[in-house]
Order: structure tokens, then sequence, then C-alpha cells
């Protein structure tokens, strides 16, 4: 969510009963524009929050001239002060999808190996390292995990120029409230997977400046999106129900849209039981 905007985004998602007290709102008011100054980013991005036992973290995302480039993540337990993450690495997310359990709210805390992964503990022992997983490294894989699966925006809102870089899309004027209502309308914002197996004749009728991400309408399992209309029919709210906590907006015929997540940051992994 960008910041200039963020209490009135944050009341359209509220329905979910997801949101921030006064208090740490006026705090990222006050800290992510000196966030942007000092890393001298183009626009900061408030993510969300992942709640722990014993505290929380405030995740924030720095953005360059491209859109679709690697993002640089911040953490914060207190809205004021920020650290940059470390990109996430194969073997951190690897890891960070064998951990189970709440995260604990401290970023020092350290997982045994031994008890996620023996080879990967071996590995360690081996090279003089300590057999252990921090938890800003399960931090970082956790956010590139949920950014990559339900990280999502609407259609047109991005344009990719012919030297594959991603810009904001001046003439996006929001969707339709027709089209608005529709999964295929919304596309991942990560590299796609499914589009690169598309044949020709399916990609014929797609416009390559618009049209380079995936679609929401074949995600497995089917039914992991809720959708619905909210605050009178002018707003459409979908929910990931694979990463609880996920709310994205957009207001149709505007360029009012966003996502952000406040949850424990873990994978509902009975979802394909409950559909």
């Amino acid at each position: 969510m960008e910041v200039l905007s963020l209490p009135a985004a944050l009341a359209l998602v509220a329905g979910g009963g997801a949101g921030l007290s006064p208090e740490r709102l006026a705090a990222l008011g006050a800290s992510l524009p000196l966030l942007q100054r000092d890393y001298r980013f183009e626009r900061v991005w408030f993510w969300g929050c992942i709640q722990g036992v014993r505290g929380a973290y405030y995740i924030a995302e720095g953005l360059g001239p491209d859109r679709a480039a690697p993002r640089s993540r911040l953490y914060s337990l207190n809205c004021l002060d920020w650290s940059l993450l470390t990109p996430a690495t194969k073997e951190m997310l690897v890891l960070a999808e064998q951990v189970k359990g709440r995260f604990q709210g401290d970023p020092s805390f350290e997982y045994s190996l031994a008890e996620i992964n023996l080879e990967a503990a071996a590995s360690l022992i081996e090279s003089g390292k300590e057999p252990v997983f921090k938890e800003e490294a399960r931090l970082t894989a956790t956010i590139e995990q949920i950014d990559r699966a339900v990280g999502i925006v609407p259609r047109g809102a991005f344009v990719k120029t012919p030297l594959g870089s991603v810009h904001e899309n001046r003439h996006f004027e929001g969707l339709s409230l027709a089209e608005a209502k529709k999964l295929r309308s919304y596309f991942h914002f990560t590299d796609p997977v499914n589009l690169k197996n598309k044949t020709l004749l399916e990609k014929a009728d797609l416009d390559p400046s618009t049209d380079f991400l995936d679609s929401l309408e074949h995600d497995i399992p089917r039914g992991s999106w809720s959708i619905q209309m909210e605050k009178g029919g002018s707003v459409v709210v979908l929910r990931s129900l694979l990463w609880l906590g996920l709310t994205f907006y957009h207001v149709p015929m505007t360029k009012q849209f966003g996502y952000v997540y406040f949850g424990t940051g873990e994978k509902n992994l009975d979802l394909p039981f409950m559909l």
C-alpha cells in the first residue's frame, strides 16, 4: 500500500478486522517518508504485519524505477526504527517452508536445523557453522513466499516496455465494475509461470504490454480466493484463503488499489480439505 494513502486504504480493507492503532499509524506516517529519503527509494509501500508470539514485525518495501525488479524489504518492531532484510535465497525459502509454528517476534531467535532439515544441518556442521536458522531469515523467506503466491495487481495497472522494465500505467483509470468482479482481471505481480506454458494461439489475443503476468483464474487450488463487494458495492475486496490475512482492494473506475497482509505468516495447508 502506498504510504500517502495508507489511512484511507486501511479503512477500505478493515472489513476483515485487520488494521493499525492510531499510534502505529502515526509512527508509520512519520518514519516511512524518512525511510524513502534515506535509502533513496523511488516509492515505499507498507506491506503489512506478521504477528509473533512475543511481538510483531511491521514490513515495508522499497521500490526503484523498475517495479518488477527485486524489492528491498525492511522490518520494524515499533514502526519507527527500520532494519534492512537480506534478499531471500533458495535455501532460505526451502528451510522456511519446513519450519512449523508461530513466529516468536524476536529476529535473533534461532531454530535448530537438526529439527527442521538434517541434511542442511549436517552440511553446515561440515563447513564449521552452527546448525541454526535465524528467525530474521525465516521472515525474509516468508515475505517472499507471500509476495510470489498472493501479491496481486489489477489488469492494466502496470505496463511492460519493449526493453523489459515495468512501470505504472499512467492511462490506467481502474477496472469497470463488471470486470472488477472477475478473477481474470487480477494478476500475480511476480515472474509469470503459466504464461510461459501457453501456446502461440492462446497468446494471440493477449496484449504483451499489459498481459505479461499470470492471471488469478488458474490458481491452484481453485477457490483459493474470496471476492466480495464492500462499502455498499463501491469497493472490490479479494482475500486469500491460502495465506490467511492477505487482503487486496480496488475501487472500480479509479486508480485506487493495493494489498496488505496482517497474519501469523503461516500458510493454510488445510485449504484443499476445506474447499
